[in-house]
């Protein structure tokens, strides 16, 4: 699985990004797909996942300002990001688990600044 992610930028504290991560294969059995993210000098940490029966997990950090989605028809996975804090400053990566296997996006790059 080769995972794309896009949507990153540069955004105003308050504002909203929406990242997109495109799979180079069916979606449809793909366990779980979602998102982590590393800022700088830190690990990287866990942002939001959903199954593939579609339940949902967020980072307490996050959760009722992003929402994590599927498109099985598009093959994506994506993150709505709203109401954006300097501290989500960081590089966001998806990830996928199939097959026993946990498979990476190359990230993209979220700034939110004044």
């Amino acid at each position: 699985v080769q995972l794309q992610a896009s949507g990153g930028g540069l955004v105003q504290p308050g504002g909203s990004l929406r990242l997109s991560c495109a799979s180079s294969r069916s979606i449809t059995g793909i366990n779980v797909m979602g998102w982590y993210r590393q800022s700088l000098g830190k690990q990287r940490e866990f942002v939001a996942l959903m199954s593939d029966g579609g339940n949902t997990n967020y980072a307490a950090s996050v959760k009722g300002r992003f929402t994590v989605s599927r498109d099985n028809a598009k093959n994506t996975v994506n993150l709505q990001m709203n109401s954006l804090k300097p501290e989500d400053t960081a590089v966001y990566y998806c990830y996928a688990m199939a097959d026993g296997t946990t498979y990476w996006g190359q990230g993209t790059l979220v700034t939110v600044s004044s």
